[in-house]
């Protein structure tokens, strides 16, 4: 699908205004929602371009700055020392109810978009990961994925810390959770413990841990796998057709008519 990017909203949250940036397809029609989390250093080159991704696959992605409160609008940190001190430092200057408030806000706007159908999914990485898990909390989002979702296991995200593990059974959403080995951020025993609370609480997921580093799916630096990136967005990518997709779209994943419109494929030359 050929895809735009619109211009930056701004997205009245309880602690001010939260710029997110919207990627969609540009055939005519209603597409399901993602919420997508970034990492520490926020919308960066390696997450745009996730987010194209996503949204080529017939998908209206929501990308909030998700340290609105601390930084400018626009700011992209470093991947490097520097860029990684002070996203830390962010990642607990805000307590965890701001970060549920950012999320019920994206999840507001995606709702109300004229090119969504109103089906919610919630995507992360890193940080991003723990925020998807949070925001599949909300009844509205119909299924979730984690990549390597920091802090769940220790309880340390925000000012304050979080309460991510005793909230385990508000998960309605089918969730997909995916993990490197050899990630020194989330270790065997934190992934034990999330896996047991997950499935104390019955809650419907799908869990894969695969032979990879921390930020294996971002596309710079020397962690990055290419093969195993795109095996983990194919994972996504169906669990999102499948819980998602409108019943009435043809096979494919066809997007929905808009109001008083036939649906349309997309004309290639």
């Amino acid at each position: 699908m050929i895809l735009q990017e619109d211009p930056g909203v701004d997205l009245e949250t309880p602690t001010g205004p939260m710029r997110t940036y919207v990627y969609r397809p540009v055939a005519p029609g209603r597409y399901p929602g993602l919420v997508f989390f970034s990492e520490i250093f926020q919308r960066t080159g390696p997450i745009k371009r996730t987010a194209a991704l996503l949204a080529g696959h017939g998908f209206v992605v929501a990308v909030p700055e998700i340290f609105h409160e601390l930084e400018a609008s626009g700011c992209e940190l470093a991947y490097d020392a520097a860029g990684a001190d002070r996203g830390n430092a962010d990642k607990i200057g805000k307590p965890v109810s701001a970060y549920d408030d950012d999320a019920r806000a994206v999840i507001r706007f995606l709702q109300s978009h004229p090119s969504c159908t109103g089906k919610i999914g919630s995507i992360g990485i890193c940080i991003g990961g723990h925020l998807s898990f949070r925001a599949s909390m909300n009844p509205d989002v119909l299924a979730g994925v984690c990549f390597y979702a920091t802090d769940i296991h220790k309880g340390s995200l925000g000012k304050g810390g979080d309460d991510t593990l005793r909230r385990m059974s508000e998960l309605k959403a089918e969730m997909l959770m995916i993990w490197g080995r050899q990630d020194p951020h989330v270790p065997f025993e934190g992934r034990v413990l999330i896996q047991k609370a997950m499935h104390d609480a019955q809650v419907d997921f799908t869990w894969y841990e695969f032979n990879g580093a921390h930020a294996f799916l971002r596309d710079e630096g020397p962690r990055y796998d290419p093969a195993l990136a795109l095996t983990c967005y194919r994972l996504a990518v169906d669990l999102f057709k499948r819980k998602l997709s409108d019943p009435s779209a043809g096979a494919g994943g066809a997007p929905s008519a808009p109001h008083g419109a036939s649906a349309g494929g997309e004309t290639r030359h």
